[in-house]
């Protein structure tokens, strides 16, 4: 059988490439620069500060758990042919109603957020263009238009230039604030840092490399790249160690950042975005104006390509949910690969829903029982994938020679447990009193 590009671009039925081969790398490419938002890289870079190098260890665990839990939705799409919430729908009405309250308000707040935290840098690159709200706004039409107008071809290409330009800046900093190397081997080991919580902080860390919906969003890119059967199944596996390959080092650079930077001359950042505009300013105190400006262009990336990433992958996701809730029966790989659901109007919808009302957060502010049920909602999701996983690739819905082996159980059930101890913590942090 002969050797085949996707065909989403030619526009053809898809053929079985005779190997792996790196030249058809791509959804992992896309999931890793989703997943790897400005938040994830603070979380990091305050990890480092306050830790040193001691918690590395914990951030290869983080995307050794990310990449079952990708892979396993990958695997779902491949081997049975049908879409995830196809999946979920056929274990009962409570996950239509999960995802449905889910999708709603997460998509309202991760707007805002998403436009914010991509128009920090811009602000601080250009600061007397105009305000930061109207960065934002330009931001998200942006986005809106891109991924209105182009299909998946397309958004991946400039995914992968946008992750290069986030690739060259971790690197760099990582290489010029010249890292301990003894340190940070010896952080490989699985330590814990004697301070109070350090469990719970490196679980944080754990959990939070590289994404959340997006992980579920990887099946539907990998449908959209054109692999819809099991012909696919060792490419998509080799994407998806190269998605989280790249995580590692976008996160460990960043580690490494904080360690050298900021845990040695005993600094503090503030968490959230912000964060990395004071890195920005302490760059340029120590390097110059220009590693300033340099990072500043790494921190839009880093921002924009989460924005664009989730204004394509999670509508994928919504126009699925749309077409099996109104009773178009079995919905297949093969609708994604085909570009119809890019086209489709809950695609659409879903892209204006992300864009419009989330424009008046950016200037009120975040409505605070939204936050509280947007936390929960966010929290929840990744106990939801993995279970809902386990479940699915146990079962005869899946094909038995691509249902789960130990390893793979384990891993998803690893990450099960994890993610069920993170969201109790959210949940039980959230201030209830109040929101009542």
């Amino acid at each position: 059988m002969a050797d085949t590009t996707d065909n989403t671009v030619t526009g053809e039925a898809s053929s079985v490439p005779r190997k792996s081969s790196w030249r058809y790398i791509g959804p992992g490419i896309v999931v890793a620069a989703t997943g790897v938002g400005a938040g994830d890289l603070v979380a990091t870079l305050i990890a480092g500060s306050n830790f040193g190098y001691t918690l590395l260890w914990a951030a290869v665990i983080g995307c050794l758990v990310k990449i079952s839990l990708a892979e396993a939705a990958g695997r779902w799409h491949l081997s049975t042919g049908r879409t995830l919430f196809d999946g979920w729908a056929s274990l009962g009405r409570w996950t239509t109603w999960f995802f449905a309250a889910y999708v709603v308000i997460w998509g309202f707040v991760y707007g805002a957020a998403a436009m914010s935290s991509s128009a920090l840098p811009l602000q601080a690159l250009f600061p007397d263009v105009m305000d930061l709200e109207w960065w934002g706004i330009a931001c998200g039409l942006v986005g809106l238009v891109f991924v209105w107008f182009n299909k998946y071809e397309v958004f991946e290409k400039v995914m992968t230039v946008l992750v290069g330009v986030m690739f060259v800046v971790t690197v760099y900093l990582a290489i010029r604030v010249a890292p301990n190397l003894a340190d940070a081997f010896a952080g490989l080991l699985p330590v814990l840092p004697d301070e109070k919580d350090s469990i719970l902080n490196t679980l944080g860390l754990i959990g939070g490399v590289g994404g959340t919906i997006t992980l579920a969003a990887y099946g539907y890119w990998v449908n959209a790249k054109g692999w819809t059967d099991t012909g696919w199944m060792k490419v998509m596996r080799l994407d998806n160690r190269v998605a989280y390959i790249t995580t590692g080092i976008f996160v460990i650079a960043m580690l490494f950042v904080g360690a050298e930077l900021l845990h040695s001359a005993n600094v503090a950042i503030a968490s959230g975005d912000k964060g990395l505009l004071q890195l920005s300013d302490i760059l340029e105190d120590e390097y110059g104006p220009a590693t300033a400006k340099f990072f500043l262009i790494g921190f839009f990336a880093t921002s924009f390509t989460s924005l664009i990433g989730v204004w394509h992958g999670v509508s994928l996701m919504f126009a699925d949910f749309v077409a099996r809730f109104r009773g178009q029966g079995e919905q297949r790989g093969a609708e994604v690969a085909s570009g119809a659901r890019e086209r489709s109007w809950p695609f659409r919808a879903y892209l204006l829903w992300l864009t419009f009302p989330p424009i008046v957060l950016l200037f009120q502010g975040e409505p605070f029982r939204l936050i509280i049920l947007y936390g929960v909602l966010g929290a929840a999701f990744l106990p939801f994938l993995a279970g809902t996983l386990i479940w699915l690739l146990n079962s005869t819905r899946t094909p038995r020679e691509w249902r789960n082996g130990p390893v793979s159980n384990a891993m998803l059930a690893i990450a099960g447990l994890l993610f069920l101890v993170l969201c109790v913590k959210q949940i039980w942090d959230q201030p209830w009193s109040e929101f009542f």
